[in-house]
């Protein structure tokens, strides 16, 4: 099984209180937290994607952490991994591979992956024979924040725009796949993709649960 998650930020004090607001009492709190949730999930030969920002600390706090979490790993940098990842002390061994951007296949589907959202990302168009749609693009970065409302209008407006609007033949619309991983919208547990493309519709139509 394959998971994906984002913007864990382990040992990060600030968004105890700021940001997020997580409400936890410390970061050692938070940190065990997190793991604890993980592990329940994920099993010794799943595979995790961390879309960005897996940690706030240092080199060896990152692999103490690393070394506790199940899965086979791997990252896409984040702008909060830079501290631990240029540590001569971190050793990267942990990480399948490490890439700012990848392109994947997951349950015949193309996943586009980066920490950042990519509005107009490679294969966007790509539907079935039933119009439903064959890439997603899965990000982070932008937490729950005004940033995550302003890519949701995005998207509803895409979505509402016609592939070909002078063509009374054509009625599809665009499509506009865009998944936010953010780890707190799945309670800091990894989710495959199936699964954060259901998280995603229930976030968005809270009232149709």
């Amino acid at each position: 099984m394959r998971y994906y998650i984002s913007d864990l930020h382990f040992y990060h004090h600030n968004l105890l209180d700021k940001m997020d607001n997580r409400g936890f009492s410390s970061v050692e709190e938070m940190n065990e937290y997190i793991i604890e949730q993980w592990n329940k999930k994920v099993r010794k030969n799943d595979e995790v994607v961390i879309l960005g920002d897996l940690s706030y600390g240092n080199g060896i706090q990152t692999n103490e952490i690393l070394n506790r979490l199940k899965g086979k790993l791997f990252l896409i940098r984040g702008n909060h991994d830079k501290l631990y990842l240029e540590d001569k002390n971190f050793d990267s061994s942990r990480f399948g591979w490490i890439r700012d951007y990848a392109e994947l296949n997951d349950d015949r589907k193309k996943v586009i992956l980066c920490h950042y959202p990519i509005c107009c990302y490679n294969g966007q168009y790509r539907t079935d024979e039933r119009g439903n749609s064959k890439t997603y693009m899965l990000y982070g970065h932008i937490h729950n924040s005004r940033e995550q409302a302003l890519v949701d209008n995005f998207i509803n407006i895409t979505r509402q725009t016609r592939i070909d609007p002078n063509s009374d033949k054509d009625l599809r619309y665009i499509p506009c796949q865009m998944i936010n991983c953010f780890c707190m919208y799945s309670d800091y547990q990894p989710l495959s993709l199936m699964e954060w493309i259901e998280n995603d519709i229930k976030r968005k139509n809270p009232d149709n649960i």
